[in-house]
């Protein structure tokens, strides 16, 4: 009999984690304290747009507040990490989030290292990335972090297993590297000048998808039985992965959407809380 497909469910995962934290809230507006999320836009792109409002909107209904900075796209670096600065000064804030990517006149790394890493809950800042490496991180990158959910909420090993990663951006491919590693996984990242990429996919137990391109990876790579873990999100509501083939050869894979998305966001949510739980209190005490 042909192996019934486990389709990775983002929103019962996302469901799950936002149901443990509706007391954590009410606790905390107990003592005073509304975790609070600040997001900031820079420029119009209308998909960076809709993911600021998707976030305000899950805050929201979780009883959180959330703060929404818009800023025009010829904004400068400096005028930038001054709005950063003000929202670090900010004991009601409790979370930081820049919403990338920024336009191209801004330095970036100089925007995402200036938050404070008591209130860089999205695991941009580079103290943030060497922290998630050595395994200790208070809040890893949210996609990094919401993949490595998805598995353990489906009891899917990691230890032992070969996973291959493709992509390698900083705040999401080279993270989930170092989280899966620290999970006792083989890694093998792959990337833009990796020879013979088909090939080495289909050595990989577990397949991170996190190349930023639709479609990208194709079911004949996968070795059968693979676990797939899409992370993209392109035009279209199309991942990475071309998914119907990829289900052919899959043991387990997420869709897109309601995969590894709901799940980002609802990792965001967490660190916000998990920063007023260790922050607020303390700060509304003082």
């Amino acid at each position: 009999m042909p192996q019934e497909k486990l389709i990775l469910d983002g929103s019962r995962v996302a469901q799950d984690i936002k149901d443990r934290l509706y007391p954590r809230v009410e606790r905390l507006a107990a003592n005073g304290v509304v975790p609070c999320l600040a997001t900031i836009l820079v420029g119009d792109d209308p998909a960076s747009a809709t993911y600021v409002r998707m976030k305000g909107n899950a805050c929201r209904r979780l009883g959180m507040e959330s703060v929404r900075v818009d800023l025009g796209k010829d904004t400068t670096t400096e005028q930038l990490l001054e709005t950063i600065r003000r929202l670090n000064e900010d004991p009601a804030v409790h979370g930081i989030l820049l919403q990338h990517p920024v336009p191209h006149q801004i330095d970036e790394r100089a925007a995402f290292d200036a938050i404070q890493p008591e209130k860089d809950v999205d695991g941009v800042t580079t103290l943030g990335y060497a922290q998630t490496a050595f395994g200790f991180a208070d809040y890893p990158s949210c996609t990094p972090a919401a993949i490595i959910a998805i598995l353990d909420y489906y009891k899917i090993p990691i230890e032992g297993k070969h996973a291959i990663v493709v992509g390698r951006s900083p705040i999401l491919g080279k993270p989930v590297s170092a989280m899966l590693l620290n999970r006792n996984a083989t890694v093998t990242v792959c990337h833009s000048k990796t020879k013979e990429l088909d090939r080495i996919v289909g050595l990989g137990d577990i397949v991170v998808a996190a190349v930023g391109k639709p479609r990208f990876i194709q079911g004949g790579w996968l070795k059968e039985g693979a676990v797939v873990l899409d992370a993209g999100y392109n035009e279209g509501n199309v991942g990475d992965v071309d998914y119907e083939a990829c289900l052919a050869k899959a043991s387990a894979i997420t869709p897109v959407p309601a995969g590894v998305g709901p799940v980002t966001i609802a990792t965001l949510l967490k660190h916000t809380v998990d920063a007023a739980e260790k922050y607020g209190i303390a700060a509304s005490e003082s």
